[in-house]
């Protein structure tokens, strides 16, 4: 079960944290995976990292903001491994702040990545899919897609505008083999929280990690490793039966 053997996925933001866990994932359960990142050495790493476990990958740098780079690396991506099965687009930035707090520049460089980035790329994707018949596009939302969190306005803009592509892109092409899912993850353990801790909160990190795990009710974050599973099932063949559908992954916070 599970097996992705013959498939080609390409995972967005791949070069660490989340995108990271589900190419590493991908490439163990046989996929051939396009590692796609803005940061070229972290894609050549996770790559070398995929092919030292037996797994086969290639490395892409790119900025899903642009159309000209996106079209020419899916363009790249097809010329080279033939088709494009699964697309996740993982690839996002944070925004802190609520809307007084935001600026014109803040609220377009959130909207850039996380909203034109998955646009763009989903736009090839689909365009690559219908010619090959199919294919899967799992997209990556938040918990912020279903519930207002504090000082979190653009980013909630955001990941509420991918929750809604995605249900659009379920629509329009349901009858035409391609299915597409989003995830919502709540606060999940990546080096950008450590980072934004280290930034933010210096000599008092460990004591504000604690206080943002426990905003789960589980009483932690989640590890990426467990957002890449729940991604392998829905871009799986076990999967073929869902579409258009969000799934939490958030240590009971949306039950509360």
């Amino acid at each position: 079960m599970f097996e992705l053997t013959g498939k080609v996925a390409v995972v967005t933001g791949a070069g660490s944290g989340i995108g990271e866990a589900i190419a590493t994932l991908f490439g163990k359960q046989g996929a051939h995976v396009a590692v796609l990142d803005l940061d070229e050495a972290a894609a050549a790493a996770v790559v070398e990292k995929i092919r030292g476990a037996g797994g086969q990958a290639e490395a892409w740098s790119v900025d899903v903001s642009s159309a000209v780079r996106v079209k020419t690396v899916f363009g790249e991506i097809v010329e080279r491994l033939n088709r494009v099965d699964i697309l996740v687009n993982n690839a996002g930035i944070p925004g802190v702040g609520d809307i007084l707090k935001t600026t014109e520049e803040d609220f377009d460089r959130v909207y850039r990545v996380n909203v034109k980035g998955v646009y763009l790329c989903a736009q090839q994707g689909v365009e690559i899919m219908l010619k090959q018949g199919g294919g899967v596009i799992l997209n990556m939302a938040s918990i912020a897609s279903h519930v207002g969190l504090p000082d979190r306005f653009t980013y909630s803009m955001s990941k509420g505008a991918v929750l809604t592509m995605t249900l659009s892109i379920a629509t329009d092409y349901v009858k035409r083999g391609i299915r597409c899912n989003c995830l919502a993850p709540a606060r999940i353990h990546t080096p950008f929280v450590d980072g934004y801790l280290a930034k933010n909160y210096p000599g008092r990190e460990k004591e504000m990690f604690d206080k943002l795990s426990q905003t789960q009710p589980i009483g932690r974050m989640g590890r990426p490793e467990e957002v890449a599973y729940l991604a392998l099932y829905l871009c799986s063949d076990e999967a073929a039966f869902v579409t258009g559908q969000s799934y939490p992954i958030d240590g009971g916070f949306l039950s509360q």
